[in-house]
């Protein structure tokens, strides 16, 4: 497990937050766009560090 990375993931989520949460105050449709497609990419970052784990774990058990 790559701490960094899943401190990247989430501040790329906690980004993409804020970001939607402006567009909506702002009215603005873009923002809005931009901040959920950055939480799913910060999502996308944490599931390939889950990945990682598990795969890591597996090996660590053989």
């Amino acid at each position: 497990m790559s701490l960094e990375e899943r401190a990247k993931a989430t501040a790329k989520n906690v980004e993409g937050k804020i970001q939607d949460a402006v567009g909506n105050v702002t009215g603005d449709p873009q923002d809005q766009v931009e901040g959920k497609a950055k939480q799913v990419e910060g999502n996308a970052r944490h599931a390939k560090e889950d990945i990682k784990d598990d795969v890591k774990s597996g090996i660590d058990k053989a």
